[in-house]
């Protein structure tokens, strides 16, 4: 980071003003502090802190001087928009011609991802290994007779921005994919996308350099090969995702579209998505409209009319259902851009979503990302913008567009996606923020070349040690079975402004509290209390089995009782009192050799790796069922299944670690270390005293006394610390282990 550092002359500003636009009279007055990293504002007075990472700025611009100090107006590509009045002109310039340079690095090499290291234990390696496009086609059934895999492109040199391995039609020889190849712009040749149940395939491609009358031989075989690999159709469609005045201009330049006198069996479709121009300034407008200071009614929706960006999300919907409607009647479909790599990108992997339920899944969802945008190569490194060197004209929304498109199909089936809105905005974070390097470079071979494999963290190892964060509690896996295609409405008034992105920042319009996390939360409490429910049955069945009792005369002494007194009896019957009241004021009488010395004083522990739980840091992906969702419920055998190691004090310590009431999410606006919760901060509930702490306050996972299954579960920093310091539990503390993520376990 010394390169870094060296762009930085002022790393201090003192007195510096946070304008709230909503409110130019609520002012924070705090302390700007510039890192290698980020931009950070201190105000201790709010005990506030606002942190805008370097890569995700967009824009600094420096306004007029003002008798109260000089102005700093920032906008970022995650759609935060803050504006600081630094006291000093100097100072604010220093800072500003500062920013300029840590928010477009000259090198690649400079990005944040090549430096950062996370404060938790995850291997570099994690998540790298998560893809493997063979796989993902092979759970397509392909190879087969009809498609195969082809080396052609192992070393890049037919396509440079594909992918090293493609699925091409069996009947296609080297020959027909060589030039076809060179008939097609920057060599992307049609290639296999998805292969549905039903034979019907999408296959991606570029434009053909065909001008006003250019023909090639080989790429009319080609279409032929795709075609012949579905037999239940006498025809394909090849869907043009441009306007049709734009291709037609295209041919002026030698490229355009397919000529349909010389394809024979082709169905020619224009769709008219609009180019990366045209989305930048809509997105641009979308902007403004949100920056609006009180907006009225009418300047908002005539802002968003005249932005049309809803409109570009709905005709990108609409082709995606065409595409998926086509195969799911059994025609196959040639999808193709300009270049292929944006809104071929955008439409095929739509088309997927709709037509396949794996994708709805998380596991699923990522490896469509990585087959459709970094494997066939949509260029992150141009559109998100993040070298210095990069034409500012290149830079579009276009993976933003996809992200708002899946959070309208969320939106109409609330029931089949395992992810939740979370999960998306962190995709886009991530997309833009330089972190990590999954999204790095333009291609699969930059990224080759770059090495980051090996020189940085993956995305997805972060997203995997976070799963919980990003579950839908409203998910259900059978959804999929009954309903196995997508049908959404794509009627304007199903077409939402997606509030959650662009006025993400607003808190004053967002409701109190997320409904995904209120669910999640109560799933949680459920699951801790049915694990805790368990345990003391247990301890029911050894207790009765010590005093030579039947279960019936315990159920018959209980009777009649409240559960808090049911619980007491409990309570007073583990520690071997000689007497109890029942409902009626009658006196039950226990044998007198009831006693704690009865119980034995030892506490029979297994080791950590015995008992399963011998990293901390990877409970996810052991506890974790098939769906992804919840933690396997299978009892520990550590100390429970134990009659001659029981303890009075064991007793105590489970019944006394589990909290059985909860305290709501709702109004909870800070955390007690005064960290600020927002809309779509999560916050965490503690195991074991039940109440709401921002990440940094869930400082460890630990297995409860009083759970069953032995299974570590978030707890808040005080009560990790008297659960580690209790004698009844001194023997578990070995299984502690740090959190090295944002972890709630979510169980059902």
């Amino acid at each position: 980071m010394i390169s870094t550092m060296e762009h930085i002359s002022t790393p201090k500003v003192e007195n510096v003003r946070l304008l709230d636009r909503f409110n130019s009279r609520k002012q924070a007055v705090g302390t700007l502090y510039l890192t290698a990293t980020h931009l950070i504002f201190v105000d201790p007075g709010g005990k506030k802190e606002t942190w805008i990472q370097h890569m995700h700025i967009s824009t600094v611009e420096k306004l007029p001087l003002t008798t109260s100090g000089s102005p700093l107006h920032l906008r970022c590509k995650n759609f935060l928009c803050v504006t600081f009045v630094l006291p000093r002109e100097r100072d604010c310039h220093n800072v500003y011609t500062s920013l300029l340079q840590l928010a477009c690095p000259a090198q690649i090499e400079d990005l944040y991802c090549f430096e950062y290291t996370p404060t938790s234990d995850l291997p570099k390696s994690t998540g790298w290994d998560f893809f493997d496009i063979n796989t993902e086609y092979l759970r397509m059934g392909v190879p087969n007779s009809q498609w195969a895999q082809s080396s052609i492109n192992k070393d890049y040199e037919i396509c440079d921005t594909y992918s090293s391995q493609l699925f091409v039609p069996s009947r296609a020889t080297t020959p027909i994919l060589v030039g076809c190849s060179k008939f097609r712009s920057r060599g992307r040749l049609p290639a296999l996308s998805y292969l549905h149940s039903n034979q019907a395939s999408i296959c991606r491609c570029s434009q053909p350099l065909a001008g006003f009358t250019a023909r090639c031989l080989e790429d009319e075989q080609m279409l032929q090969a795709i075609l012949e690999t579905n037999k239940q159709s006498d025809f394909m469609y090849v869907v043009d995702t441009r306007p049709k005045i734009n291709a037609m201009a295209n041919k002026a330049a030698g490229k355009g579209y397919e000529n349909e006198s010389f394809y024979s069996n082709i169905k020619f479709k224009f769709v008219g998505i609009e180019n990366i121009h045209v989305m930048r300034n809509s997105l641009l407008k979308v902007i403004d409209v949100c920056e609006l200071k009180n907006a009225s009614m009418s300047s908002f929706l005539t802002g968003l009319e005249n932005s049309q960006y809803l409109k570009h999300i709905r005709t990108i919907l609409e082709t995606s259902i065409f595409i998926a409607k086509a195969v799911e009647e059994g025609t196959s479909v040639l999808v193709h851009c300009s270049d292929g790599w944006d809104r071929t990108a955008q439409t095929c992997s739509l088309a997927s979503i709709v037509l396949d339920p794996y994708y709805w899944t998380i596991h699923g969802f990522q490896s469509l990302i990585e087959k459709e945008w970094l494997s066939f190569g949509h260029k992150f490194t141009d559109r998100c913008r993040f070298l210095e060197s990069i034409d500012p004209k290149e830079e579009s929304p276009v993976f933003t567009q996809f992200l708002d498109s899946v959070w309208q199909l969320m939106r109409q089936f609330p029931c089949a996606f395992q992810f939740n809105e979370r999960f998306l905005l962190t995709l886009h974070d991530h997309a833009y923020s330089c972190q990590y390097g999954t999204f790095i470079g333009n291609c699969e071979k930059d990224r080759l070349d770059l090495r980051l494999r090996e020189k940085t963290y993956s995305l997805w190892g972060y997203m995997m040690n976070n799963t919980s964060d990003f579950i839908n509690p409203m998910y259900r896996k059978e959804y999929g079975v009954d309903h196995p295609i997508l049908r959404p409405n794509t009627s304007p008034q199903n077409i939402h402004f997606w509030r959650g992105l662009y006025n993400r920042f607003e808190n004053g319009v967002h409701p109190r509290e997320s409904i995904t996390d209120t669910l999640g939360a109560k799933k949680d409490h459920i699951a801790s209390l049915d694990d805790h429910v368990s345990l003391l049955e247990k301890r029911v069945q050894q207790l009765l089995k010590l005093l030579g009792k039947s279960e019936e005369k315990l159920v018959s002494g209980l009777q009649g009782l409240v559960s808090s007194e049911s619980l007491y009896m409990l309570c007073e019957l583990a520690k071997g009192c000689t007497t109890a009241k029942n409902s009626n004021g009658d006196i039950d009488r226990l044998p007198n050799d009831v006693t704690p010395n009865i119980l034995s004083k030892g506490m029979s522990m297994r080791s950590d790796s015995e008992s399963g739980f011998e990293d901390g840091s990877s409970q996810l992906s052991k506890s974790l069922n098939e769906d992804g969702l919840s933690p396997k419920l299978t009892p520990s055998t550590s100390y429970t299944n134990s009659l001659e190691n029981l303890t009075v004090d064991q007793i105590d310590a489970e019944v006394d670690s589990i909290a059985i009431e909860w305290k709501s999410l709702r109004n909870v606006k800070q955390c007690s270390c005064a960290f600020p919760f927002d809309h779509f901060t999560k916050k965490y509930h503690c195991w074991r005293c039940g109440n709401v702490f921002c990440t940094r306050c869930i400082d460890r996972h630990i297995s409860l006394p009083g759970h069953n299954t032995q299974r570590p579960v978030p707890v808040c920093k005080p009560c990790y610390k008297h659960i580690k310091h209790s004698p009844s539990v001194s023997d578990l503390q070995h299984i502690a282990q740090p959190v090295t993520h944002q972890t709630q376990y979510s169980i059902q």
